[in-house]
């Protein structure tokens, strides 16, 4: 069990444990929801399947997101490994029993975070019961928990064993004769992968396109085409995700160029190009993260619109209309900001687990006559170009999905007209920008503090 000591271990279990503790409170607020419809309206088959279906949505979405930052994690974990299991491959083992080791470490991540998670979420649950039934003045039920609420905690360790399956991906490419290096940061081409997995990519993207194409169609004749959209957004942004090792260095490129001249700045923005492998694991998990805010508030205010065009703000107001649908998109932006919040530990993890692995190179730029200050800033620079790449792309992503999912949904609305525009809440946007600044200030922290403690001379030694 000492492997949970190395550097990234850590974050991986609070994945799980944030992804677990949020499936079973979902799951607890469900089954309360389904009581309190009983006791107040007689019925609960009606709110229990809503509430349940939108709960079971936000669980795959938190999941998704932590199956993404668990598989980066153990990508970047393989990297910096990669001479200590070339070694063990000279000395016998097998590069399957290696993967078999690192999956096997992934599953004991997952049974820790996930058992956590487990016993925050029935504390939670249990507080939550309580305090709401004296603010509402309601009994409680006979039993908060169910057996069936730890499902979200064993969906979980199944996705950690299984994204660690398939971040040790590269276990398999190394050989014994890599024990004479380092670990190995693979170049641009290296790490678009191969034909099959870009062949496999660009197959699901196309069929993904597609289907948003036929959910635009099918949403002037019925709301259920909203389903055929989400699949296709969900084809189509797995397709991103496994090509981002070759979408995200353009977009890098671009950002980096608004960087200005200094040495720092240059350095900041061709690091992440000259290391496309691990910049796009940094900055995909963002992405995500900020597809989904932007998509959920871009979507709930189109439909808003739409449903209260022509209508005076007066009588929305005084129907009480127009606070509920800012009630449901304020809920609904919580609950998808939850799966942020894991993007956010993941970028933060794999930057500290960056500057470990580079403590060499980092170590000759201050040999070379870089300052402490400079390499801070160089390193401060980097995360903000990570941050930034990540958050254009991932609002025009948001805006694109947010509208392709409300012109699904309410596109057959006789008021609407043929195609619904886009509404674009500029608050939540204004948030989003700001929520990243302060998460570039963060997630820099840990890892400026580790980069300027390097010895130029141990960096000297071990180069």
């Amino acid at each position: 069990m000492s492997f949970l000591r190395e550097r990234g271990m850590g974050a991986s279990i609070l994945v799980a444990a944030l992804s677990s503790s949020f499936g079973v409170t979902l799951l607890a607020t469900t089954k309360y929801l389904g009581f309190l419809a009983g006791e107040t309206l007689g019925e609960t088959g009606t709110v229990t399947l809503m509430v349940g279906i939108l709960s079971v949505i936000f669980i795959v979405i938190a999941m998704y997101v932590g199956a993404i930052v668990t598989a980066n994690t153990f990508s970047t974990i393989v990297a910096g490994r990669t001479r200590q299991i070339a070694l063990l491959r000279l000395i016998g083992s097998t590069a399957r029993a290696e993967r078999r080791k690192v999956a096997g470490q992934g599953l004991v991540v997952g049974l820790i975070g996930s058992a956590i998670g487990l016993a925050i979420g029935i504390v939670i649950a249990l507080a939550g019961t309580s305090i709401a039934g004296r603010i509402l003045g309601a009994p409680a039920p006979d039993d908060t928990f169910s057996a069936w609420m730890v499902l979200p905690s064993i969906a979980v360790i199944i996705t950690t064993w299984l994204a660690a399956w398939g971040g040790s991906r590269r276990v398999l490419s190394v050989t014994p004769l890599a024990a004479l290096g380092g670990s190995v940061v693979r170049s641009q081409d290296e790490a678009r992968g191969g034909r099959a997995k870009n062949g496999f990519a660009i197959v699901i993207g196309l069929l993904g396109v597609l289907l948003l194409i036929g959910g635009l169609i099918l949403g002037l004749l019925t709301p259920a085409a909203v389903v055929v959209s989400f699949v296709g957004g969900l084809l189509s942004f797995t397709a991103l995700v496994m090509g981002s090792a070759a979408v995200m260095p353009p977009v890098l490129r671009l950002v980096g160029r608004a960087f200005g001249g200094s040495a720092t700045s240059r350095m900041a923005a061709e690091n992440a190009l000259r290391y496309p492998e691990r910049s796009s694991r940094m900055s995909i998990g963002v992405v995500v993260g900020v597809t989904l805010v932007v998509m959920f508030a871009v979507a709930t205010e189109t439909f808003e619109q739409v449903l209260l065009q022509g209508v005076p703000a007066e009588e929305a107001d005084a129907s009480g209309i127009s606070a509920f649908l800012d009630l449901f998109s304020g809920v609904m932006m919580g609950l998808v900001g939850f799966s942020a919040i894991i993007a956010a530990v993941g970028l933060v993890n794999l930057l500290t687990i960056g500057v470990v692995q580079r403590r060499t190179e980092l170590g000759l730029l201050r040999a070379l006559g870089l300052s402490s200050g400079q390499i801070r800033v160089m390193v401060l620079l980097e995360a903000a170009h990570i941050t930034i790449a990540s958050t254009l792309l991932g609002l025009v992503l948001g805006v694109a999905y947010g509208w392709i999912g409300a012109q699904s949904t309410i596109g057959y609305y006789p008021d609407g007209g043929l195609l619904v525009a886009p509404a674009i809440p500029w608050v939540p946007v204004a948030i989003v920008i700001g929520a990243m600044a302060l998460l570039t200030l963060v997630a820099a922290v840990t890892p400026t503090r580790l980069a300027t403690r390097i010895s130029p001379v141990e960096a000297l030694a071990a180069a």
